[in-house]
């Protein structure tokens, strides 16, 4: 800014720029991260890996998801619904005819048809899509929650890889899937291996917390710090949560507040992880069931690979 003095350039003169120079930007980036590695700026090797939602040109009106189109579509069979009333009224003489009048209701119905016909090509697009949505002037950005509630915008999900000695930017992807929840393994690896570390420690916030990217995190030689997502509803409602049960690896069961082993009793596969089911015999007779399950026995879930989220 100094050297052109504060010379702005216009917007689409930025993105022109951007668009037709992307493999040289890149180069520039790759080689800047090779000279901070050579300036040993990355010897902590520990980053902090978040995402950020950009908007995309896409306007919201101009991206379907099921529940949009749905929504868009109901209403125009209901405001079809309305015109062919009040054309139903005319010819009953309910209401004063003005062939006028009738003519616009004609030319409404004819062209909410029209936009019927349209949505239902669009919804045979979305159905085809494998995240089964359709953005129209951005086709790659996709309909995202944001952090207000109730809120979205249509844009990516931009995730980015800081070193915390220096602050400075070591890997980043642009992706169009709104949640972060399977983002931490892959841009852990970019970081690592942009900062040239064979071991590194990788922070995130709760939005990254998921057993199989933790365990995969640690599989690669990553050692993962992410806070723990507490989703139990036991402790709002005056109950004992899951972490007032204490896991004995060597009697591969649970103490209980009442002093009492839940033991193993059966493994099952939900959502492709394989847990394994635990109820302590003394649950029935128990004196405080009431302040634990609202059902005949407490049962607690624990994931196989369990032992790597205890360790984190």
């Amino acid at each position: 800014m100094w050297l052109v003095g504060r010379l702005a350039p216009d917007f689409k003169t930025l993105a022109d720029f951007r668009s037709a120079n992307a493999p040289a930007i890149k180069n520039v980036c790759r080689e800047f991260i090779v000279l901070c590695r050579r300036w040993n700026l990355f010897t902590e090797a520990t980053v902090a890996i978040d995402g950020s939602k950009f908007k995309a040109v896409n306007h919201r009106d101009r991206n379907f998801t099921s529940g949009k189109m749905a929504t868009r579509m109901a209403l125009v069979e209901q405001n079809i619904a309305e015109y062919l009333a009040q054309l139903d009224r005319m010819d009953r003489r309910e209401t004063p005819r003005s062939p006028r009048k009738a003519a616009r209701l004609k030319e409404r119905i004819a062209s909410l048809k029209d936009e019927m016909r349209r949505l239902e090509g669009l919804k045979a697009v979305m159905a085809a899509s494998p995240d089964g949505q359709v953005s129209l002037t951005d086709p790659d950005s996709r309909s995202m929650a944001s952090q207000g509630k109730g809120t979205g915008i249509v844009g990516y999900n931009v995730q980015t890889a800081v070193e915390t000695k220096n602050h400075l930017i070591v890997a980043h992807e642009v992706t169009n899937i709104g949640s972060d929840r399977h983002q931490l393994t892959r841009m852990a690896q970019q970081a690592r291996e942009a900062i040239g570390a064979t071991e590194m420690t990788a922070l995130a916030d709760r939005g990254y917390y998921g057993g199989e990217e933790i365990k995969a995190c640690t599989d690669a030689g990553i050692t993962p710090l992410v806070p723990k997502v507490v989703t139990s509803q036991h402790h709002a409602a005056g109950r004992f949560d899951k972490s007032d049960f204490v896991y004995d690896a060597k009697r591969d069961g649970f103490r209980c507040p009442a002093g009492e082993y839940a033991i193993r009793r059966f493994t099952t596969v939900e959502n492709g992880m394989t847990l394994i089911k635990y109820w302590a015999s003394a649950c029935p007779h128990c004196a405080l069931r009431d302040r634990c399950t609202t059902g005949p026995q407490r049962r607690i879930a624990r994931w196989e690979h369990e032992s790597v989220l205890d360790d984190m």
